[in-house]
């Protein structure tokens, strides 16, 4: 007996273009597009979620560098203090205390600047 694949396909075919819904011009209309476009998008969202991070990651130094610039020091100098006092705190705490308790970053560039390096 002869087996006929039209219902598979034309489901395939449905899923693949309800994920393409919202998709311009013929991307969301015919098949090989439609698949060619699905696929590019998924690449772009994998290089999009290790982007994230990247610019996170920069925002947050931004915002630490210009935090630290009010107390005179720069963001190397106040990077390498943290790490003498061993003081293990990460990017992303540390400018979530900036925006959120400005009195407690006060008190970590205070604690870094008094302590001494050993010789």
């Amino acid at each position: 007996m002869r087996v006929k694949r039209g219902l598979t396909s034309r489901k395939k075919h449905h899923k693949l273009l309800r994920a393409n819904k919202g998709y311009r011009m013929t991307k969301r209309r015919l098949i090989q597009p439609a698949r060619e476009a699905f696929l590019h998008a998924g690449e772009y969202a994998f290089a999009g979620r290790r982007r994230k991070k990247r610019d996170f990651r920069r925002a947050w130094i931004t915002r630490i560098s210009e935090a630290v610039k009010l107390e005179n020091m720069n963001y190397s100098t106040f990077v390498k203090k943290l790490k003498d006092a061993h003081i293990e705190i990460d990017r992303k705490i540390m400018s979530h205390l900036i925006i959120s308790h400005p009195a407690a970053f006060k008190k970590i560039i205070e604690k870094t600047q008094s302590f001494k390096t050993p010789a």
